[in-house]
Formats: structure tokens, C-alpha cells, sequence
């Protein structure tokens, strides 16, 4: 049985809005059972159903849409000094990784941080660098190019083929309210163009990337913490068999299984980068060489980050606050063939996870809901609640745009000669 240092508060840091995040009460619970006390600032925060949970002790207002870095530090500030405990910070969304390596120095006297160098998160989150790294590591990598002009964008995809896999580079920079994408297929030569030159408004640079198509057994993730002596502990390897929106997305459905070699390969990534923390990694299996290709590294927890509850039940939530506590961790005690649903993404698997559960002892180890939760089952309510409604505005939109009547064409005069012509703009 674990035991963490309960005098030691967490902070949970996400600056995205998405009341749907259900990584974030992955990690209060997980805490929070421990008997952390657990505080959360997310810019969600006053709709999210983890404001429900009987293990979060306080929410906090997050910083404010598009808050600059100085913002953030105030906003982390002004929760140290509530708190009055040095605590433990953890960020649930890129942004907030980012934000929180930059302020590292910063925030050292407040808070418990692994110790990462400075920058390394934003270089292994920008889609770009990645790139590059993956080259240097000698990791496999889809085929990654870089536009620097429109002209380009089209060279670009027809040296890739079609469809290809469009990206920008840093994609936590991408404005909310416009109709861009952090990743998109692209089918022709023209949907690059166009889309290289709203680069600006995007934020950050367009990557054009060799799409690999999905399939049954080819998406891969790692999740991990590396602690202070740069040991990978906690995590695993899974399989994501049902992601949403489907193909490219989120996991909704995933399952635990060991790989080793995926495994190692990852160690030696971190180790090279000299990387600290949790980190969440995609891959997928390019079909022609049969080798999984790094996607993403994720400089945080993954939103299914659960899935890895081991039989210790130790995560990478967990890992961070012992060994920031400087409590030892255990020895991994890997729970092979574990599934981790998303209900919302995946009802009818989900239901079929809560028909067919056996004694709580042994469905815990086999299973886990992201919502659903014997012992903390007012989230779950929370979120159909919510999840209803908005899949109600979805659907009413669609249909008012199907409806909406079509504006009467104006008739037009025949016009024969110039004066008529004349006449009729008049």
C-alpha cells in the first residue's frame, strides 16, 4: 500500500478550456483518495464536473483567456500564499507545462518541481523540434517537412503524397472560436496552401507530416515519470483501440499491454534529453516498416493516464508527489490486459464495463471508468448532464444550418445594349 506525505497539498494547473477533461478528475481522485488534499485552478473550473468531487478541497480562479506568462505566475502565486504549504504543482495540458517551465525558477520557493531544464518542455511539445530531436535520438518519426512558403506547402504534399497530415507546431497557440485545427488531413495541394497562409493567425509554423494510416493494434501510447535520478517509473505501454473523434483523437477506449522494446526505446529517449517529470507519448505503427513512430510527446499527464494504476496502484500523479516528498517508490507491479473507457467518447463499451463488473476489488484492477466511480459518482451525474446538453446544441445547429431556407435569387433582365445596361445598374 502506498503512503503519501498527506501534509504536502497538490496543485492542478489547466489553462485550456474543456469542462469534458476527465484527466483532471483522474488526478484529484487519485490524490485525493490518498488523502491529499487537492486544489485545482482550470479555466473551466465553475461548469467542469470535478468541481463535484468529494476529493477536491478547493478550486481556484485559473488564469485569464490568453493569459501571458507573468499573468500565470500571479495566478500560481496567489494559490502558494492561500495554500501557506509548499505544494506539490502539476499541469494537465500542454499550456500549462509550458507555462510552468518557464516559471521553474520562479516558483521553486512555492511549490515542488522536478527539475527540469529550462525550455526542454517546449522543445519536445513544439511538433517541429520534435522532429528534430526524433532525427538526433535515432527514434522513428513520420517523414516531417517544414514550408517556408505557399509554393512550398504545395511541394510539400505532393513530395509527401496525398492524403498527408498538417500540424502546427505548436498547437496550444491555436485561437479558440476559429474553425483551425491543431492536426488536420489535407486532400489536395490547395488545402495546404490555404492553410499555410493563415500561419499567422495559427500562431506558430505549419508542418506537413507522411500520413500513416490507423488501424487495428497500430495506435501506441507511454506514459511515465521520470524521477529525480532519471529512472522511468510508473506508466506503461497501451493500445488505443477506440480514439475520438475516431482515427486521430483522444483515447476512449484503450488497454494495457507491455512492450518491451517500446518501452526501452522510450527510456533511452528521456535519458538522452536528460528529461524530468511525467510525459505522455503517441505513437503509431507505420505498416510499411512495421516500426511504432513517435507522434507526440506530451510534457504532462495524459488524459487517460489511470489506465497505468498499477497493482501497487501507483500512477504517474502519484510517482510525482512521492518523489517530490522524497518518499521512495515502488517496485512497477504491471496489471497486463487493464482497460481504461471514456463513457461520454464510448457509451456502449461502457456499458457493457458496468453490466458485466464483478466484486469492486477485482473490477478495479481489471477496469477503470473515467468518470464512473462507486465511491464518487456525482462527477459522472454532473457529466451527462452537461454532456447531453452539448451534444443537443451540436445537433440543433446542424440542423438549423440543414433548414435554414436559401435567400430567393433575384430575377434577372435580359439586357441588349448599353444603355439598358446602363439603366438597369442604376
Amino acid at each position: 500500500m502506498l503512503t503519501l506525505d498527506t501534509r504536502v497539498p497538490a496543485v492542478l494547473l489547466r489553462i485550456d478550456r474543456n469542462p469534458f477533461h476527465h484527466g483532471t478528475l483522474g488526478a484529484v481522485r487519485s490524490l485525493g483518495r490518498a488523502g491529499v488534499e487537492v486544489h485545482v485552478a482550470a479555466a473551466d473550473s465553475t461548469k467542469s464536473p470535478v468541481r463535484r468531487s468529494r476529493y477536491l478541497h478547493q478550486t481556484h480562479p485559473p488564469p485569464p483567456p490568453g493569459a501571458s506568462l507573468q499573468e500565470i505566475a500571479a495566478v500560481l502565486r496567489r494559490i502558494a500564499r492561500r495554500v501557506a504549504r509548499p505544494s506539490v504543482l502539476i499541469p494537465m495540458d500542454d499550456a500549462g507545462a509550458l507555462a510552468i517551465g518557464r516559471l521553474q525558477k520562479e516558483l521553486a520557493d512555492t511549490y515542488l518541481l522536478p527539475d527540469q531544464a529550462c525550455g526542454l518542455a517546449e522543445r519536445v511539445a513544439d511538433k517541429a523540434t520534435l522532429a528534430q530531436l526524433c532525427a538526433s535520438t535515432d527514434i522513428p518519426h513520420p517523414v516531417t517537412l517544414l514550408p517556408e512558403s505557399p509554393a512550398q506547402a504545395v511541394a510539400a504534399v505532393r513530395q509527401l503524397g496525398l492524403p498527408a497530415v498538417a500540424k502546427w507546431s505548436r498547437p496550444w497557440l491555436v485561437p479558440a472560436g476559429t474553425d483551425l485545427r491543431s492536426t488536420v488531413l489535407v486532400r489536395s495541394a490547395k488545402e495546404a496552401q490555404e492553410l499555410y497562409r493563415r500561419s499567422d493567425e495559427a500562431g506558430s509554423r505549419l508542418l506537413l507530416q507522411a500520413f500513416l494510416p490507423d488501424g487495428p493494434g497500430r495506435d501506441w501510447f507511454v506514459h511515465g515519470y521520470v524521477d529525480r535520478t532519471g529512472v522511468v517509473r510508473g506508466g506503461g505501454s497501451g493500445r488505443k483501440h477506440r480514439s475520438w473523434p475516431r482515427g486521430a483523437g483522444l483515447t476512449a477506449v484503450g488497454e494495457w499491454t507491455p512492450d518491451p522494446g517500446l518501452r526501452a526505446g522510450v527510456a533511452r529517449l528521456v535519458d538522452t534529453l536528460g528529461y524530468r517529470g511525467i510525459f505522455d507519448l503517441d505513437f503509431r505503427v507505420d505498416s510499411a516498416t512495421g516500426e511504432p513512430c513517435l507522434l507526440d510527446f506530451n510534457p504532462r499527464p495524459g488524459a487517460q493516464f489511470r489506465l497505468f494504476a498499477d497493482g501497487a496502484d501507483l500512477d504517474v500523479v502519484r510517482a510525482q508527489h512521492l518523489d517530490m516528498t522524497h518518499r521512495p517508490l515502488p517496485a512497477a507491479a504491471v496489471l497486463p490486459g487493464r482497460r481504461f473507457v471514456v463513457e461520454n467518447y464510448s457509451p456502449l463499451t461502457a456499458l457493457r464495463v458496468l453490466m458485466t463488473a464483478g466484486p469492486a476489488a477485482t473490477a478495479a484492477h481489471r477496469r477503470e471508468l473515467a468518470w464512473h466511480a462507486q465511491d464518487d459518482m456525482a462527477p459522472a451525474l454532473a457529466m451527462w448532464v452537461l454532456w447531453c446538453r452539448h451534444v443537443t446544441r451540436r445537433l440543433s445547429g446542424r440542423l438549423r444550418r440543414r433548414v435554414r431556407p436559401a435567400a430567393p435569387a433575384v430575377p434577372k433582365t435580359p439586357v441588349s445594349t448599353t444603355r439598358e445596361r446602363a439603366v438597369a445598374d442604376v
